[in-house]
């Protein structure tokens, strides 16, 4: 004779629905945070990239200017080249360029090579300030 009562399936308690949601709300918060802090720290490479390019950019013009033939060396100085407090189509940047004239040691002050340094200047996603600067040497060297 077989009895009836409790069958084989069982469903959930009310205790294990209890700890379930228990659970969830301790660890979905954190991953929340998690998530939203990888989402704000994505954009930092993109703008240290695009502050690298800035830059770069900028030492190009320069190397041109000392390679043409109606401006060449003598055309680099600090005058020439005005701090950028607005780039087109790069809000949130700023650039300006450093020339220096300097011995072959690049250190005390002398003639025949000149130092430029450019430096781009932004905001990063968190609200702190960066910067990058990029720098080479240029001489009145004519082949």
């Amino acid at each position: 004779m077989r009895l009836r009562g409790h069958s084989s399936s069982r469903a959930f308690t009310l205790i294990e629905a209890i700890v379930s949601v228990v659970i969830l709300a301790t660890a979905v918060p954190g991953m929340m945070l998690a998530v939203r802090e990888a989402h704000r720290d994505r954009a930092s490479p993109v703008l240290a990239s695009k502050a690298r390019w800035l830059a770069t950019e900028k030492l190009e013009d320069i190397i041109a200017d000392r390679h043409s033939t109606t401006r060449g060396y003598a055309y680099l100085v600090n005058g020439n080249y005005a701090a950028e407090s607005s780039i087109t189509d790069s809000p949130g940047f700023t650039r300006s360029v450093a020339i220096s004239e300097t011995a072959a040691d690049l250190v005390s002050a002398g003639t025949g090579f000149k130092k430029v340094t450019v430096t781009v200047n932004w905001t990063d996603a968190r609200g702190g300030a960066r910067s990058l600067a990029i720098a080479t040497v240029l001489t009145d060297y004519t082949p």
